[in-house]
């Protein structure tokens, strides 16, 4: 499986944006999607998640009611459109997908397949 994260950018806080992840390749040993983000000298932290066929999503505290998550599975495609957005959202925003997570697993080594990163960059 290959994924292709987009839509990064520059925004003022208060704004929003939508990244899209691409996925190709074989999905029958996936079973968990969720965006992830890194920002300057911090670890990888969990944002948001969701079971690769759809229904139930998970957010991190500090974005839940800000960002929400989605796929469309005709189309290969995950999404976090994010609103609201605030200085501190300020990070590299990963894609990610496995077949050993869970849906809403915020542990980065359960993830089997990783997107290349989509840098999100909020000024105040």
């Amino acid at each position: 499986v290959q994924l292709q994260a987009s839509g990064g950018g520059l925004v003022q806080a208060g704004g929003s944006l939508r990244l899209s992840c691409a996925a190709s390749g074989r999905f029958f040993s996936v079973n968990a999607a969720g965006w992830f983000r890194q920002a300057p000298g911090q670890e990888r932290e969990f944002v948001s998640g969701i079971r690769w066929s759809g229904g139930s999503t998970y957010y991190a505290d500090s974005v839940k009611g800000r960002f929400t998550i989605s796929s469309d599975n005709a189309k290969n495609m995950v999404y976090l459109q994010m609103a609201s957005l605030k200085p501190e959202d300020t990070a590299v925003y990963y894609c990610a997908a496995g077949g050993r997570a869970r849906p809403g697993e915020k542990g980065v080594g359960k993830y089997d397949f990783w997107g290349q990163g989509t840098l999100v960059t909020v000024s105040s």
